[in-house]
This record gives C-alpha cells, sequence and structure tokens, in this order.
C-alpha cells in the first residue's frame, strides 16, 4: 500500500477486526463543495467567470442530462488541463491550508474524531478528484480516500479526463469494495445527497445529511 501522498490513497488495510466507517465529503464533512472552490481559488475571479463563459454549452448539456460526471470532466479539461501533478498537488496543499479554518463542519469533525478514538478505520468516499482531497484526507489522519481519479499524461500533466467514473451512487460502492473487498461491510456511513444512497445502505448505522453545523 502507498501513503496519502499517491494515487492510490489507501495508508493500509483494514485488520479483520476493525470497523470500516465511509464519510462524504463535499457537504458532509465540509461546509460547501470543496473542487468547485479550489478552481475558483485557483483561477481567480476573472478567470473563473472567463472558464465559465466558456463552457456555456456544458452547463446547458447538464441541464438537460444532469450527467454530474460529465460536467466534473468539462470543468477539470476548462480549468485544470496541462497542469503538471506536481503543481496541482501544490496548489491543492496551499488550497487546503487556507481555508481548512471554518471548512469543516463542527460536528462532522467530532464524529469523525469519536470514531478515531474508538479505532475505527474511517475513509473518505468522494467524487471529487482524489489528488485535491488528499491534504484534507492526511490534515483528518484519514486511513483512506476513495475519490474519482485524474489521468495525467506520459509528462504528468493532467489530461484532461477521469481514470474512473463519477465516484457517487453505485460507483461508491464499488470502488469500497474494490479496496476491502466484495463482502465489506460498514459499521457506519455518513452521506448528503442521494448520491450517497447506496453507500448508506451497506452500512449498518446510516447518518443522511446528519451534520448541520456550519462555521
Amino acid at each position: 500500500m502507498s501513503d496519502m501522498g499517491s494515487p492510490t490513497l489507501v495508508r493500509q488495510p483494514p485488520r479483520k477486526d476493525q470497523a470500516i466507517v465511509a464519510f462524504d465529503f463535499d457537504g458532509t464533512l465540509t461546509v460547501r463543495d470543496s473542487f468547485t472552490q479550489f478552481l475558483r481559488w485557483r483561477a481567480g475571479s476573472g478567470g473563473w467567470f472567463a472558464g465559465l463563459a466558456r463552457m456555456a454549452p456544458d452547463l446547458a448539456a447538464y441541464v438537460a442530462d444532469r450527467d454530474r460526471g460529465r460536467l466534473k470532466a468539462a470543468s477539470v479539461r476548462e480549468f485544470l488541463k496541462g497542469t503538471p501533478r506536481t503543481q496541482l498537488e501544490a496548489d491543492a496543499e496551499a488550497f487546503a491550508g487556507q481555508v481548512w479554518p471554518g471548512f469543516l463542519r463542527y460536528d462532522a469533525l467530532a464524529c469523525w474524531k469519536d470514531w478515531g478514538a474508538r479505532d475505527a478505520y474511517r475513509v473518505i468516499v468522494t467524487a471529487s478528484p482524489e489528488t485535491t482531497v488528499a491534504p484534507f484526507a492526511r490534515r483528518l489522519g484519514a486511513e483512506a480516500l476513495l475519490g474519482t481519479p485524474l489521468i495525467f499524461d506520459a509528462d504528468d500533466r493532467v489530461t484532461g479526463a477521469f481514470a474512473s467514473p463519477n465516484c457517487r451512487g453505485e460507483e461508491k460502492v464499488r470502488r469500497l469494495r474494490a479496496a476491502f473487498g466484495e463482502d465489506v461491510k460498514l459499521a457506519a456511513a455518513y452521506g448528503d445527497t442521494t448520491g450517497d444512497t447506496e453507500m448508506l445502505a451497506i452500512a449498518d448505522e446510516a447518518g443522511f445529511r446528519r451534520f448541520k453545523e456550519r462555521s
């Protein structure tokens, strides 16, 4: 297994007797969508609105098909394509450090820490790119992070595509099973949208929109 800085964001496998607890990230642990905030922060106000203008056809298509994965891929192509991996990782680290105070929900963080005190194996399962969520996962001390991985080309630059389907809905369960076995059972799972429904269904304790506190 590799560390939290690598594409395979699992620090070590859980022990056989260790409870696995899954947390959605955006809107569950955080007060807002982290990837949108990251892209806006990185582009700056002028770059952000200019990029959105160029994405008008993609935004119109989303209104019609509601395909979050397609829209997310379009945003990656617009705002990140060609970015070297090392630069993206450095930007993600800087962003996390800047927004960390007040970005996590207090009650969600308390629940996260409580499970840690109970020696649970805590995994973040998110539709956001693993690369941009990894700095938050490290700060939280997550045992694993499963997200939507970006594809990097031969020069280690963002291609504008993802290596797997958008990590929401059934894809969250598929990723959990790929990481921890087909018979994986969660002691608890927490989420805030219909994209978490399938993950909550394989948990003994399902926390839907459990966390409300904002900074």
